[in-house]
């Protein structure tokens, strides 16, 4: 049998001169550990997903001029690596390439193209047709692509029909929570399916929004794990067919694939965009809190900065939570009270504001000034702003325009406020002492922009909101649906209000790491102007 290596590459879209440098340090690697084989995941010499960067027809030919310059670099060993291809009459493939003895042997274009959620590959490639089958020490393998082996019925059974004992696929699959298992139950099916063994090379990386997961694997003709890559980190996994103990690394759960998500996301994202260090609002409230811990996980304590912006509705519990979390970080603090700027808005605002009773109005004044001191300081001192907004407060509209929203990343935007506890949780227990207080923890939620305030008397507890929220934004159910399903009619009613009412706000928000199956962004579409209220 032959020996495999999976390259868990991260590359960086549209840096065609690094990513090649990375594809042929692993080659090198590869070789070194007497590799037969070497397969990168779909679209490694461009990065995924390029997007609208393929409309350019420069960028293509740029793309398969770096291929054409690593074929020539390549001997002694079989390489498989994704890359765009064009033909003579201008259309581009999502193509795999098959190179050895310094020259491109073969190409695969995929014929699957993925046109839901986050992809929409129909906009750029044309179908591919053709088989996708090469052999190697007299061993057929069948070369396919992502989506090609996620359709039953498609690519990979074709290729089968033809002898294939091995089926290679190339994948940049984004993360979402519980993705991991399913993709190995599907290659499972498909192995046993097939007789072949399932090799299976997924990116890793944060690219804008998404980021993904890694865990590359093969499984054998029975449906059989026998080698497992780590998720959320690159890795050169060497598998030797033709033995048993190959490398399995351990299955994640919940809390750690989604911490890890958005730690690497939010890495990637500032770091592949020139920033070295971020800075965020510190509240002393358990969103910020958590935003925190993923940002010192992500760039290193030294490299974060905290800004307390204390207002005469703060209390002392509030502002000591702050400190100690920082201090239990090793973080630097700044403490810029906003009394005095928020006295000379009202009085600047009085001669206008005059006989009107104090309303949202004065409560997003503080938040906006609050967004403008921290985009001075990004200004001044250089530095990514990561805001602090849960997708619950996203959806009901439960934030302000320039005001909180203000900033370069979301982090946890796709992560509701329940599940916010349970990572500030799981991340206390990765260490020997709570970094959270947990007074942050057993605290009532305020926005604290008002006396005695609490986000429950505006929005209801957070248990009953994310339960409608999840069935309404990810699972697109109707408020018949809900209410069958035990929910509260009126809480339905209002909470779909709020939802379909502040789309405008959302779409003005930072990106951020998606980690469910419908996160705001391109998995969401609603219309902003729109009458449909059901």
């Amino acid at each position: 049998m032959i020996k495999l290596a999976l390259a868990q590459i991260n590359p960086t879209v549209g840096d065609l001169s690094g990513n090649t440098r990375k594809i042929l340090d692993y080659i090198a690697r590869a070789q070194g550990e007497k590799a037969e084989l070497v397969v990168f995941p779909e679209l490694a010499i461009c990065g995924y997903p390029p997007e609208d960067l393929l409309l350019k027809k420069h960028f293509v030919a740029e793309n398969i001029k770096a291929l054409d310059a690593l074929a020539k670099k390549i001997h002694g060993i079989h390489v498989v690596v994704g890359f765009v291809d064009s033909d003579s009459s201008g259309k581009i493939y999502n193509a795999a390439a098959m190179i050895s003895d310094g020259k491109l042997q073969d190409v695969y274009y995929k014929q699957e193209l993925p046109n839901y959620g986050v992809f929409d590959e129909k906009r750029y490639f044309d179908r591919g047709q053709n088989a996708g089958v090469f052999t190697l020490k007299g061993i057929k393998i069948g070369i396919n692509i992502c989506e090609d082996i996620w359709i039953d019925g498609a690519v990979y059974q074709a290729q089968a029909r033809t002898g294939t004992k091995i089926l290679i696929n190339i994948s940049s699959s984004p993360y979402q929570v519980g993705k991991m298992a399913m993709r190995q139950e599907l290659l499972a099916a498909r192995a046993k399916e097939t007789k072949n063994h399932i090799v299976y090379v997924n990116t890793v990386g944060g690219q804008d929004e998404l980021v993904f997961d890694g865990g590359s694997m093969v499984i054998s003709p029975q449906g059989t794990l026998l080698a497992r890559a780590v998720q959320f980190e690159e890795k050169l996994l060497i598998v030797d067919l033709s033995q048993q103990n190959n490398p399995v690394a351990p299955a994640l759960n919940s809390s750690e694939e989604i911490y890890q998500a958005l730690v690497l996301g939010t890495h990637d994202y500032a770091s592949k965009n020139g920033f070295k260090k971020v800075a965020l609002g510190l509240s002393g409230g358990v969103d910020s809190a958590l935003v925190a811990c993923i940002a010192c996980d992500a760039f290193g304590c030294d490299n974060v900065t905290a800004i307390s912006m204390p207002s005469p509705f703060n209390s002392k519990a509030t502002r000591q939570d702050a400190r100690t979390l920082a201090k239990n970080l090793k973080i630097e603090l700044k403490e810029i009270p906003i009394k005095r700027i928020f006295a000379a808005y009202l009085k600047t605002m009085g001669p206008y504001f005059a006989g009107l009773p104090s309303d949202t109005a004065e409560e997003n004044i503080q938040a906006r000034i609050r967004g403008n001191i921290l985009m001075a300081m990004a200004n001044k001192f250089g530095g990514l702003i990561l805001t602090t907004g849960n997708k619950s407060e996203m959806a009901v509209g439960y934030c302000t325009l320039y005001g909180d929203m203000s900033g370069g990343y979301a982090v946890i935007k796709d992560v509701f406020k329940t599940k916010v506890y349970e990572l500030a949780r799981f991340r206390n227990s990765l260490s020997k002492e709570a970094l959270i207080p947990k007074s942050i923890l057993l605290r009532a939620p305020s926005a604290e922009l008002r006396l005695n305030q609490t986000d429950e008397e505006t929005l209801g507890s957070y248990e009953d909101l994310d339960k409608i929220l999840m069935a309404y934004v990810e699972g697109h159910a109707s408020p018949q649906e809900m209410v069958a399903a035990g929910m509260d009619a009126k809480l339905i009613a209002r909470t779909i209000r709020l939802v379909d009412m502040n789309e405008y706000k959302r779409r003005q928000a930072p990106p951020g790491v998606k980690i469910t199956s419908c996160a705001f962004g391109k998995d969401w579409r609603l219309p902003i102007t729109n009458r449909y209220k059901e």
